[in-house]
């Protein structure tokens, strides 16, 4: 998988405006702001700039000044399990959010305006996992793309991958490509040819205190470094760095709990 997914043009800067369905942006809601933006900036060499608050107190995260992704503070009373959402680009949030409900899904949240930086809705597929909806004004989502410290990829984990995908095309117009294999359940969804994300499906084995959820992929450019790094920061290693169909790859979570991903070499 390439960068080419992200929209990008070949110097890696994201286009003026994603195409509708593309995985545009990456947002993580944490308890602790000043704590979040440390262990990510150390990790990542991110920058930190606010953003807009129509949500509560949030930070772009900036690389080399250009924008990657985005950190928001959850109220205090609000125990939900921490964890990244990606953003899936719409022409029209609203007519998007409407197609969400009509075929299953919720919205959580929105569809609302976050100042002139866009329009948004936060929802969740029929059986549970929670993304996110970006309809671009002046802010068209993640600005660079195919070097460490950016957004790779993106994998949903839910129960199985014969319906789910059906949900994820009829909103988002992608088409499906199977991978045929008896101990395997897994689906690539295509947005005009270009592979955009996966669903995997684990049946029974999945996490009952997870349930269906969408992980982000962070490139990085040793995998194994990464992950000493995030052990030295004070986060955890989930699944050791292995060789994957998105590079070689490792299952992380920050001292915060939120997990995500980094891969070397994504193709």
């Amino acid at each position: 998988m390439t960068d080419a997914w992200w929209n990008a043009r070949p110097n890696g800067a994201a286009s003026a405006r994603p195409t509708p369905g593309t995985p545009c942006w990456a947002s993580l809601m944490v308890h602790g702001l000043e704590a979040t933006e440390e262990f990510y900036g150390a990790l990542f060499g991110w920058e930190f700039r606010p953003g807009p608050r129509q949500l509560g107190p949030y930070v772009r995260a900036l690389l080399d000044g250009h924008a990657v992704a985005g950190i928001g503070v959850l109220p205090p009373d609000h125990r939900l399990p921490l964890a990244w959402t990606p953003y899936f680009a719409s022409d029209d949030v609203d007519a998007t959010a409407d197609a969400v409900r009509s075929c299953g899904g919720t919205i959580g949240v929105g569809p609302l305006d976050a100042a002139d930086a866009g329009r948004l809705a936060i929802g969740s597929d029929p059986c549970g996992a929670v993304f996110g909806i970006w309809q671009p004004g002046a802010h068209t989502g993640t600005a660079v793309t195919g070097v460490p410290g950016t957004p790779a990829w993106n994998e949903l984990t839910t129960y199985e991958s014969t319906h789910v995908p059906k949900f994820y095309e009829t909103v988002f117009g992608y088409d499906e490509e199977r991978t045929v294999s008896a101990d395997r359940d897994h689906v690539t969804l295509r947005l005009n040819g270009r592979p955009v994300a996966a669903v995997h499906g684990l049946g029974d084995s999945l996490p009952r205190d997870r349930g269906p959820h969408w992980t982000t992929y962070f490139a990085v450019a040793d995998a194994e470094d990464a992950v000493e790094r995030v052990l030295r920061l004070g986060g955890q290693v989930l699944t050791p760095p292995h060789d994957a169909d998105h590079g070689r790859a490792a299952l992380v979570a920050d001292p915060q709990g939120a997990r995500f991903a980094v891969t070397q070499n994504p193709r």
